[in-house]
Parts: structure tokens; C-alpha cells; sequence
């Protein structure tokens, strides 16, 4: 179904950014997933446009939200609650439809921060000039009307205003702690200039969106041990490096040398898919190139095995039915590892064909 196929205004739903040519999969999910929780609607899309609705006329808007919380999901940069669509909106007045809509639907709630943005495809990327002057002309107007806060207050919903074009725009919602914090869901890292490879940026970004502060600092101190399967050039090595932790890079190539000259790396060189540690580590890495159930089923063995404690992995997509193989591989490691663990996975910003898995010791 293409964007223009959806209702207007009115239709309960659920709005999520992508990566471009991803959205088959992000509909497939979300339709899965909303029918399990026993939420029936449908996805309208275009491939390309970087973007998901999944529309339910009729359906508790906050329930089918609750029901498919945003950390949950695999293909979803950001999700957000759906308000309205304004299609055809006069290019000279865009602030009076908009305030106009959310008086509408939203009452006297003031919302606790306003965000403008399009979605990141080749389509949406030259409106973002539009984006930033929208938003410096309609935020002291919504603070006015009282729709928004006079300072931004991440306690209350967020207010989102997508422009899918010039006279097209879409207003949703962000609920707290249910939305990613970032515009159009994209943490924008740059790439240090030590770092052996771009992959780094994948781990970093892995640590970043799939573990929360806390995480952070609780999993990830200096005097812990990991092993990076399939390190080189190093990229991974170095990230777990610099956040103090003593690495075994195992992998045939070679490594930089800055990285082996820092210190606290070990390098085998070894089939990082066969190598097992002599004892438990604290991490294990990988970022292998191999069809993805061998992956699922070998990560799975080093936790049945007790040979690590967290783990973060990529799985390699196939070009074709990518969600059901991402739903297969995840569902086969949980079997095959043997007990309890606690699963985040996710299509990050620096992946490509691939998702992140992050693995953790169950809850309780």
C-alpha cells in the first residue's frame, strides 16, 4: 500500500521510521506483531520512504502503543503514536492547519518538546532545511496556544511534525521512555579518527541505543575481559579497548598496530567461529560474515556453554524475507542457548543488510 493509500486525519495508528528499502520488513513486523497482541490493522508504505504507518481505525491508539513498545522492535528506528495527516496544506500558512489539528486532538495538554523532521530517504532529505525553519516558526506559537511547554520537559509526551513534503506533513507522538531520543531515531556518532575501521561505529552505536546509561556503566568497566571473533582490521577491539576491558581478537588477518601497541589486546590468530576460551569471559563480540542461522547457532552455544555473559552479534540478512529470517535466527539462538536470556535486537543506523543482537543475562 503506498503512503497516499491511508486515511487522513483520524486513524488510530502508529507511525516508524526505517532504513530506506527496509520497509516490507518493518510492515511484516509490525502486522505480526500487533495481530499476536491481538491488535488487527494494516501497514501502509512505500518503498524507499523511510518510513512505516500501521493503521488500526477504531483500536485504543495507547494500547496498540503499549503492545508494541519501542525497544521491542527490530526494523524501527522510532516509533510514535499517529495524530493526524495534513495533505495539501497551504505552502504560506503551514503553522495554523497544524495548531488547528492538535487543538483537536490533544485538548489543553501541553506537550514537553517539539520535534521537526522528514524521514531519512533520498526523497525526504532536502526538506530538512524546511524542517529547522518550521520549527523555530511554530514552537513560540504552540507555546502561546498552550500546546507546548515553555521548556522542553521529557516527563511529557514529545510532539513530532514529519514532512513527507512540502504542502504533506504527519503529527505524532512520542510517549516517554517509549520513543527513541534521537530526530528521525538517528544517533549521530562520528567516526574517531583512531578507530582501525567504520565498523566501530556499529559497536558504538550497539552500546549506545541498545543498552541504557546505567548498562553502560554497570557492563562495560575497566578490568573486564572479552573476545572479538573475526576482529580484524580491529575496529570492534578498539571500542571495547578504550572502555578499559582486556580483549582476545581472534581472527586469521591482521590487526592495526596502534590497537596491539595500546595495550590489553591478545591476538590469536585463529577461526574466530571455532576458537572457545579457555574460561568465562565477560564479553563476547562478533561481526563475522556467515549465513545467519550458523551465526544464531554458534552464539547460542557459547551461552548453553557457559563461555560468556553478554554478547553483541550481527546476523547477515538475506536480500529476500529478511523479517522471517531475522524471527527464525532469534527464535532458534533462544532455543538452542538453553536458558533464560534477555534478547534486544535491532536494525541500527550503521548496519546495513545485518541487525544487531544484544544478549543478556535474563531479569530476576
Amino acid at each position: 500500500m503506498h503512503a497516499g493509500d491511508a486515511p487522513a486525519a483520524g486513524a488510530t495508528g502508529l507511525l516508524c521510521y526505517c532504513r530506506g528499502g527496509f520497509e516490507p520488513e518493518l510492515a511484516a513486523e509490525l502486522g505480526e506483531r500487533a495481530a499476536a497482541a491481538g491488535h488487527h490493522g494494516y501497514a501502509a508504505t512505500e518503498r524507499g520512504s523511510g518510513f512505516v504507518r500501521f493503521l488500526a481505525p477504531g483500536a485504543d491508539a495507547h494500547a496498540l502503543s503499549r503492545a508494541l513498545p519501542w525497544r521491542s522492535l527490530v526494523f524501527a528506528r522510532q516509533k510514535l503514536r499517529l495524530l493526524a495527516e495534513l495533505d495539501g496544506i497551504d505552502t504560506s500558512d503551514r503553522v495554523t492547519p497544524i495548531v488547528a489539528a492538535l487543538q483537536a486532538h490533544a485538548g489543553s495538554a501541553a506537550f514537553g518538546a517539539l520535534v521537526v523532521e522528514h524521514p531519512d530517504s533520498d526523497a525526504a532529505r532536502p526538506l530538512a532545511g524546511l524542517a529547522r525553519a518550521l520549527g523555530n516558526a511554530i514552537r513560540p506559537v504552540l507555546r502561546k496556544a498552550g500546546l507546548l511547554a515553555a521548556k522542553d520537559d521529557p516527563r511529557k509526551p514529545a510532539l513530532h511534525v514529519c514532512l513527507l513534503d512540502g504542502d504533506h506533513l504527519l503529527l505524532a507522538v512520542a510517549d516517554p521512555g517509549d520513543a527513541s531520543p534521537w530526530p528521525m531515531g538517528v544517533p549521530r556518532l562520528r567516526l574517531h579518527r583512531d578507530a582501525p575501521s567504520r565498523s566501530a561505529l556499529k559497536l558504538e552505536e550497539a552500546f549506545l541505543v541498545l543498552l541504557d546509561e546505567g548498562e553502560r556503566a554497570r557492563l562495560l568497566r575497566a578490568g573486564m575481559t572479552a573476545a572479538d571473533l573475526g576482529a580484524a582490521p580491529g575496529g570492534w577491539t578498539w571500542v571495547l579497548q578504550r572502555s578499559g576491558l582486556h580483549v582476545t581478537s581472534v581472527d586469521n588477518g591482521p590487526l592495526r598496530q596502534h590497537v596491539l601497541d595500546a595495550g590489553g589486546v591478545d591476538h590469536l590468530r585463529e577461526d574466530g567461529f571455532r576458537w572457545q576460551p579457555p574460561r568465562a569471559l565477560d564479553w563476547m563480540v562478533c561481526d563475522m560474515v556467515e549465513q545467519p542461522r550458523r551465526v544464531a547457532s554458534r552464539m547460542a552455544t557459547w551461552f548453553r556453554e557457559g563461555w560468556c555473559r553478554q554478547a553483541v552479534f550481527n546476523l547477515k540478512l538475506p536480500m529476500k524475507k529478511r523479517w522471517l529470517e531475522t524471527a527464525l535466527c532469534l527464535d532458534l539462538f533462544a532455543r538452542e542457548a538453553g536458558r533464560p536470556l534477555e534478547l534486544r535486537a535491532r536494525q541500527l543506523y550503521h548496519d546495513r543488510e545485518e541487525i544487531t543482537v544484544l544478549v543478556l543475562p535474563a531479569r530476576g
